[in-house]
């Protein structure tokens, strides 16, 4: 494709057509930036802008109940577990964990957030090594991509490993590719089995003397399933090697559906040979967005995490994370939410999303012309099918203002489940059999449906052009 991009004229229509699959996917030609403003005004609007901001808000879709993750806490923004985290945020919204010694509050927050999380995750065995630590993180994305540079800098230390390579399951998350291209790292992503876990043994296969890790999913965030982390860690010990294992979504689950009798198998620092471990606190952990955590079995790991600066002008520099400052409001929300559901409030709303993950599933195996994708473990429905377009189906979900994942090999969509939906179960139901029923007997697409485009980038064998369309989308929205 390259070559032929050479071609006069082919570059320019190619780039042409490209442009009215950006238009596509932006549901139109006109650019979302169109009226957004570039100058400030003249004159402050003082306390008026928070009536501005009111109006923007109801351009929000109505996200209650009928999105995919998303929003993890129950109810409405204005009271109960919503309003609290809200008023903590609140009370420290100027803090900076940056500045301990201004702010030792939030530092003690972080420090007890991370305590708490690997206490959950394996930290009280006698088998952990007693050394379990970590740092808040901004996101899923931070904890994995701390990981993978603590992970290739101290396999470099222990093995002199310069060029460095990792290894992945399909389904894991696409944080391990963007670590690659930051880091320089080689990465490898290898097919899972049929039941839609990572195989162990095409793993193995591509282990070679460049490699520093390899990754499980508790669960891979498109099926809701479990890799075999305990086979994974044995694994990783017979090469030396380190295992991250993602717990973005399962860290503030399995915990609490292993203690409710749910048939959950190994996942944390219990499991030897897991080396890191990253889990969301503002996902099932009904934290503020932007609170993440990542831990490591040990400090000689973690120590590859920090940056320290010892030739600057402004003096000696040293910082744990990614970002420098840091929003200390978001730590304490976290802090917040975690004490106060504390153990049983957990075991409560792990009870319920479980439950009603359970209900959902079972309501898509009733439809005839859909299947459920492997077997789930924990909260995400996977779904696909046979027989109609499972995207015109998405695209008709859509227009009864639900917003699903859509997946790719297999074509496939999914829910992940929330606090949110456990009132509107049956209206879900409801609408995804009536969809099935309306793209079976009228298939194709729907008007300003986007299946024709994910349809077509599945099928398009150039990976480098779907890549283009993406930046270019990315460039023209934000």
């Amino acid at each position: 494709m390259s070559l032929l991009k050479l071609v006069p004229g082919v570059k320019s229509y190619i780039d042409a057509e490209k442009q009215k699959v950006v238009d596509k996917l932006q549901s139109g030609g006109k650019s979302k930036r169109d009226g957004w403003r570039t100058e400030l005004p003249r004159a402050g609007l003082g306390v008026e802008v928070i009536e501005k901001m009111k109006d923007e808000k109801r351009n929000d879709v109505v996200w209650q109940g009928k999105c995919s993750g998303t929003v993890y806490i129950g109810g409405s923004e204005s009271e109960g577990h919503f309003s609290l985290i809200n008023e903590a945020c609140s009370m420290f919204a100027h803090t900076n964990p940056l500045h301990l010694d201004v702010f030792p509050s939030v530092v003690r927050f972080e420090a007890e957030v991370v305590a708490m999380t690997a206490g959950l995750l394996g930290s009280k065995e006698k088998g952990s090594g007693g050394q379990i630590c970590g740092n808040m993180t901004s996101g899923g994305t931070e904890s994995i991509l701390l990981a993978m540079k603590s992970s290739r800098d101290y396999m470099k230390t222990k093995k002199g490993i310069t060029k460095p390579e990792i290894i992945i399951p399909e389904s894991a998350h696409s944080a391990y590719d963007k670590a690659a291209q930051y880091f320089n790292i080689k990465l490898w992503r290898v097919p899972i089995n049929k039941e839609f876990r990572a195989d162990v043994k095409a793993i193995k296969r591509h282990i070679n003397r460049n490699t520093i890790l390899i990754v499980g999913s508790a669960p891979g965030f498109p099926h809701g399933i479990i890799d075999p982390i305990q086979e994974l860690g044995e694994l990783a010990t017979s090469f030396g090697i380190c295992l991250h294992v993602d717990l973005c979504l399962g860290g503030f689950v399995l915990p609490f559906a292993r203690k409710l009798g749910y048939p959950i198998p190994p996942f944390d620092f219990s499991v030897k040979g897991v080396t890191s471990i990253s889990v969301d606190v503002h996902k099932y952990g009904l934290a503020p967005k932007g609170t993440s955590v990542v831990l490591y079995r040990n400090h000689d790991i973690r120590k590859h995490q920090f940056v320290a600066v010892t030739e600057w002008s402004g003096g000696l520099y040293v910082s744990p994370t990614i970002a420098g400052s840091r929003p200390g409001g978001l730590i304490a929300g976290a802090w917040a939410a975690m004490l106060s559901l504390g153990e049983e409030g957990y075991l409560d709303t792990t009870k319920r999303i479980m439950e009603v993950s359970k209900r959902i599933q079972k309501g898509i195996e009733e439809i005839p012309e859909l299947f459920i994708i492997g077997r789930p473990d924990m909260t995400i429905v996977a779904f696909g099918s046979e027989v109609v377009d499972i995207f015109e189906i998405n695209d008709v979900m859509s227009s009864k203002g639900w917003h699903l994942n859509a997946l790719q090999r297999p074509n496939s969509i999914h829910i992940c489940v929330t606090l949110q939906h456990e009132p509107i179960v049956e209206d879900f139901l409801r609408d995804l059999t009536e969809s099935v029923k309306t793209v079976k007997e009228n298939p194709g697409p729907i008007s300003g449906g986007l299946a024709p485009v994910y349809g077509a980038a599945g099928r398009m064998p150039d990976r480098g052009m779907v890549q283009e369309l993406l930046v270019n989308y990315m460039d023209s929205t934000c």
